[in-house]
């Protein structure tokens, strides 16, 4: 494994997460969405499938350690562009949702401060769906989180044995 697969891989986990953050910036949301539970229900599924595709990928890789950080970098920072999206259309559709109004830029480092468990205090969860998905976000990241690292660990761990039976 030479260093430039190692950059390449490091620089595409990077670019995935910028992508996503860039992306989350653009989606509009200008009014608030009645549909805001349907469409977290279905990006939390996508990111469930965009994951599970990561685990495979990760197992039939010819480099397993690289693809797992590229995978990392793609499933983490998609998890938390669901949640501060969702954040965004709850505090759109309730401006007393969290304890002060929230932008994007706001949302987005509410879910990182709550992801990372530092929970600052600045901002909080007031209404009851706001504590919910803020409680699932934590549930998410105290389990899941841990679940994708030992699964992605285990395709590393498939592959790696793979290959060693192929020599």
């Amino acid at each position: 494994m030479g260093r430039r697969a190692v950059a390449a891989s490091l620089s595409r986990a990077a670019l995935s997460a910028a992508v996503l953050v860039a992306g989350y910036f653009l989606v509009p949301l200008e009014r608030s969405d009645p549909a805001t539970w349907a469409w977290f229900a279905l990006a939390l599924a996508g990111w469930g499938a965009v994951t599970a595709r990561q685990v495979l990928a990760v197992s039939r890789s010819a480099t397993p350690r690289l693809r797992a950080i590229e995978a990392l970098g793609l499933a983490v920072p998609l998890l938390l562009v669901v949640f501060a999206l969702t954040y965004t259309a709850l505090g759109r559709a309730d401006p007393a949702a969290f304890t002060e109004p929230v932008d994007k830029a706001d949302a987005l480092y509410f879910t990182v401060t709550v992801f990372a468990t530092v929970g600052f205090g600045d901002i909080a969860p007031v209404s009851h769906p706001a504590r919910m998905v803020t409680t699932l976000q934590m549930v998410f990241g105290l389990v899941l989180v841990g679940v994708i690292a030992k699964v992605l660990m285990g395709a590393v761990s498939v592959a790696v044995q793979r290959r060693e039976r192929e020599r």
